[in-house]
Parts: structure tokens; sequence; C-alpha cells
């Protein structure tokens, strides 16, 4: 018996798995907020150099651009009590005094700050500095994950989160800001790691990807909630706070969600474990049931996975064999350029001179869709095609952003929320896709090196924003250059689809010829064999064979379990 089919026994359906995925739910539904916060809390309003103090009383002339539109980071050089001209001619100097803003919809860091001209750099900076704290977080809190169980690393990081976003709210500083995002961006780390974990842990197989998928659109429907919140408070400081808050409830709220239960019988708390599996058939009226399980049951039934699970691997393993070597690279290639490519899109909202409000709205309502083609596409069409097709589709699309005019709003504004569709549709499909490509024996591993890529993309993206500044249109040919250079590796990856998991390097290997390459036959019409590849011992018998049973259970439905959409995070 698997812990699968245990859970199946015991209480896989019933007012508990409602009750679990609501507490879940509901801090990932406001994890949204933090993650695109700085769309609306470092947004850039109109800005003109302020007058000097000595300039005479009289209408304020501005010095004209190439582009005919007055200049935001210069103005005319006065002589000390001189009279404004009233013309555009004459020299100029940077801004000596400050900026003066059109604050008149809301303010930000931006404008308490004056992070404008040369400082612009430093609002792209705090961005890749939130977003490192998702890559730190990742490593350091997944580590603490296992030795000290899911749940008090997620009553942590909700603590933390919430913590960290007050403090923000209230820092005096630019560099006091950054500290806190960066501790705000551990914090969702370790939210979307414990929350994957348990997300799963107490539904059936077949359950598995309803409920992911129920907290994918948690996320989702916090997109919408966002830009209604900002639109109310229209003062950075405050909406920092709001969003911050309700994560002190949901640090209280999270002692009543139980510890993983397979964390605990690999961890020898196999007799609280016990306790467990009894409280949840008794929430779900099944308590005869909870009460005929029995201690030694557990231990034998679940022997085999104990000794698999205890095997250690390390990032080696996923380079020794060809094939390893292979799937690792594009998978790599294709994680990075989609947390790469998003958040240049996710977070330039307001470089498509729509009103900001109504195209976030506009970006977080293409998720659904996105997410619904991308099910029924991954079931029919394959992984595979999938995952190649919207890669490409996004990279063409970034691409087209620079070919179409900066007055064509509509356009370009089509482009974008196509282009982030795709890629919200490649996040869908590579979590499914990457648990399905590498061996038991080392999947989890696989899934931690790929997952760190795309938190490099995410942070390196907005860095790459800063070279707008020497042609505008930089950054849109490295965006979308790397969008194409993924979605090309995956062409190179074997399709999943109706398949079952691979178990060891062996098992990949036997059905791991990409999908372009034609089948060669011989003259008996049969596809003709490829030449095994030699492996090292170590990757080949980490684990025992498994019963019929447990294979047929393992055959992948067309709605898998995955990570949280969270973009994601």
């Amino acid at each position: 018996m698997t812990f699968a089919e245990l859970v199946d026994r015991v209480a896989s359906k019933g007012p508990f798995q409602f009750l679990h995925t609501v507490l879940l739910g509901l801090p990932i539904l406001s994890m949204a907020n933090h993650n695109l916060l700085q769309i609306f809390t470092a947004a850039t309003p109109a800005h003109h150099c302020r007058p000097p103090p000595n300039a005479s009383a009289g209408p304020w002339v501005l010095p004209m651009g190439l582009d005919e539109k007055p200049e935001r980071c210069l103005r005319f050089v006065y002589p000390p009590n001189a009279s404004l001209p009233n013309d555009t001619q004459g020299a100029t100097e940077p801004c000596l005094d400050g900026w003066t803003y059109d604050v008149s919809t809301r303010d930000s860091i931006v404008t308490e700050w004056d992070l404008v001209c040369n400082s612009n750099k430093l609002k792209e900076m705090a961005q890749s500095i939130f977003m490192a704290g998702i890559l730190i977080g990742g490593l350091v809190l997944g580590d603490l994950s296992d030795r000290f169980g899911r749940k008090p690393i997620l009553t942590c990081s909700y603590l933390l989160l919430a913590a960290s976003g007050s403090g923000a709210a209230f820092s005096p500083t630019l560099p006091v800001y950054t500290v806190f995002r960066f501790l705000c961006g551990c914090g969702i780390s370790g939210i979307t790691l414990s929350t994957t974990i348990l997300s799963v842990e107490w539904v059936s197989t077949r359950m598995r990807a309803i409920k992911s998928i129920s907290l994918g659109y948690f996320y989702t429907s916090g997109q919408f909630i966002l830009p209604g919140l900002a639109y109310a408070i229209p003062q950075w400081r405050w909406l920092q706070l709001t969003v911050s808050i309700p994560f002190f409830a949901f640090f209280l709220l999270s002692w009543w969600l139980p510890e993983s239960t397979r964390w605990m019988i690999l961890s020898g708390r196999s007799s609280k474990a016990l306790k467990t599996f009894r409280q949840v058939a008794a929430f779900n009226g099944k308590k005869e049931e909870g009460e005929k399980l029995s201690l030694e049951e557990i231990k034998l039934n679940l022997q085999k996975e104990i000794t698999l699970a205890k095997a250690k691997h390390s990032i080696a393993d996923l380079f020794r064999t060809p094939i390893l070597r292979r799937v690792t690279f594009c998978l790599s290639l294709a994680w990075f350029s989609t947390g790469f490519a998003y958040y240049s899109l996710a977070m330039g909202v307001e470089e498509f001179g729509v009103n900001l409000y109504v195209l976030q709205l506009i970006f977080g309502g293409v998720d659904v869709p996105a997410k619904f083609i991308t099910m029924v596409s991954i079931s029919y069409l394959g992984r595979h095609t999938t995952e190649a097709v919207v890669l490409l589709l996004a990279g063409g699309c970034i691409l087209s952003l620079i070919f179409v005019p900066s007055d064509l709003l509509t356009l370009r504004t089509v482009l974008a929320v196509f282009g982030k569709g795709c890629l919200s549709s490649s996040f869908s499909c590579l979590f499914l896709y990457t648990s399905e490509l590498y061996p038991t024996v080392i999947r989890q591993t696989g899934m931690g090196i790929n997952n760190l890529w795309t938190r490099v993309g995410s942070m390196t993206a907005p860095l790459v924003k800063i070279t707008g500044e020497l042609k505008p249109f930089i950054p849109n040919v490295i965006f979308g250059t790397i969008a194409l250079l993924g979605g090309s590796a995956a062409l190179f990856l074997p399709e999943t689809l109706n398949r079952p998991l691979p178990e060891t390097v062996e098992d990949l290997e036997n059905w791991s010829v990409p999908c372009f390459w034609p089948h060669q036959s011989s003259s008996l019409g049969k596809p003709r064999a490829f030449p095994e590849l030699s492996f090292p011992r170590s990757l080949q018998a980490k684990e025992p064979k498994q019963e019929p049973e447990a294979e047929n259970a393992s055959q992948r439905i067309p709605l898998q379990p995955c990570e949280l959409g969270l973009g994601p995070n």
C-alpha cells in the first residue's frame, strides 16, 4: 500500500479537504499582492525639473526632447534673478533642485525618494533584491523544512512576511525598504514551498490536480484584487501595510493546519502521524476506519517509500548520463526563459501607456483562459508540443513589440497580454512536465535546480530593463530572444503524455527519443531500436520495482499534481 492509497483509505474526501484548501488558499490570494505590488508602489508619474529658487515668477518653460515632448531630466540654465525665457532654446542642465511630480492619482517610492532620471536604476534594483529574497529563501527554508517540518516553516513564513511587509511600509530610506522587501521575498518562498507540499497530501491521486489548480486560481484571483486595492489606497505606505496585515491573521490560522504526515513518518514520528490520520478521519466522519489503522500497518506498508525517500542524491547526478544532461540543460533553459520573460511583461505594465489599473486587471484575467487552454493542450497535444509552442509564441510577441510604434497602444497591449498568457501557460506546463521527466530517484533534486533557474531569471529581468537607457528596443530583443531559445530547447525534450513516471534512468532512456525526430523503421516495418547507453549503477537501481497496483496508480492522468502556479513566485 502506497501513501496515496493509505490517504484514500482513511479520508481523502470530506469537509476537512475543503477547510484545508481554504486555509492554504487565502494566503495565496494575498501573496499575489506582494509579488506584483511594486507595479503600484513604484509607479513613475509624470514629472519635470523643479524651477530654481532664484527664478522669477512666470510660466515655466521646459526644454523639448527629440520626441517633441518636454524633457523630464533637464531644465534651462538661468542666471540668478533672470526671467524665464519665452522660447525653448538655450543651454540646459540636470534637475539640480529636484523634481515636481503629478501626484493627483497616487504617490510611490519613486516620488518619495526621487527614483527618476539617473536614479531610476534603483527602482529596478529594489525589485531585483525582492526576487533575490525569493531565491535565497527557497534555498534556506527548503532545507529547514526538511529538518523541522513543513508546518513550522509555513507558520514562520507567514509571520516573516507580515512583519517585513509592515516594516517596509514604515521605511525611512530606500536601503531600509529594500532590506524589508528582501525579507518579504524570503517569506513568500517559504510559503510557496510548504503550501505546495501540504496542498496535495490530503487528497487522492486523481484529486491532486484539481486541488493544485484550485490553489492556482486563488493566486489568479489575487491579481484582480490588487488593482482595486491600489485604486482605493493611492498612498504607497498604506497600500504596503494593507497587503501585509492579513498575514498576521494567517499566522494564527496556520496553527489549525496539520503537519505533513509523510514528513512525520519519514522523520520517525509515526505515532504522531497515526494520531493525525485518526483526527482527520474523525473530522470526515470515518472514525471507525481511522481506528482500524495501526502503527505497525503504517510502517509495514510504507517501508518501501521510507527507504526510497532516505536515499541521498546530489546535483551531480543530474549530469552523469547523456539523457539526464540533455533533459537538465533543456529544462533549465525553459525555466529560466519563462521566469525571465514573464516578469519583463508582468512588471512592465506602466510602459504600455494604458490605464495602470485596467491593464493589470486584463493581465490577471488572461491567466484564467490560459490555465484552462493549457490543461486541454497538455492532455491532448502533449507536454512537449505545448511547452515549445507557448514559449515560441511568447518570444514572438515580445520581439514584435520592437516594430510596433509607441502610438499604437491597443496593438502593443494586445501583444503584451497575449505574451503574458503564453508565459503563464509555460509555468503551468513546466511544473507538470519537469516532475514527469526526472526519474523518481532524483526527481526532487531536478525540481529544485530548475526552480532555482526561474528565480534567477525573474531576478535578472529588472536589471535587463536598465539597458533600455542605451536603446529602447534592447530589453525586448533580449527578452524575446531568450524566450525563443527556451522554446527551441523544449523541442529536444521527450514527450511524457500517457507514460508512467520513470523510476530509474533506464526507464527514462527507454522512451527518451525527442518527439520531433522521425521514427526510423527497419525492413520489417517496426521501429528501429536506438543503441543502448551505459549508465552508472548508482542511478540504475536506487529504487525497488513498483508493485503492479502501485505502477497503475502512478500512471499520469491528464491533470496531474504540480506546484502552485505562483509565479510565478
